[in-house]
């Protein structure tokens, strides 16, 4: 069996932003919810900042996006790759 390169990589970006999104929501109406997770991830994606409003969100959101999605196709490839 083999993946859709293309569907897991929608499936996962979608997955992954949207994970970030209510993170980064949830954290801007209880500031002590994925406090810690959000500042390790800050460190990993540059530019972003937990805890700043509108634009923390959108930019976690955004490097969520992208982030998973190159990750999923990759992993999709790959499997396709080893599953012969």
């Amino acid at each position: 069996m083999k993946l859709s390169v293309q569907a897991f990589t929608i499936s996962a970006a979608i997955l992954w932003g949207m994970a970030m999104l209510l993170m980064n929501v949830a954290n801007m109406l209880y500031p002590d919810y994925a406090a810690e997770f959000l500042r390790v991830i800050a460190n990993v994606y540059p530019g972003y900042e937990a805890g700043l409003g509108i634009r923390s969100v959108v930019i976690g959101t955004l490097y969520g996006i992208v982030d998973a999605g190159i990750a999923g196709a990759i992993f999709a490839w790959l499997y396709n790759l080893f599953a012969k």
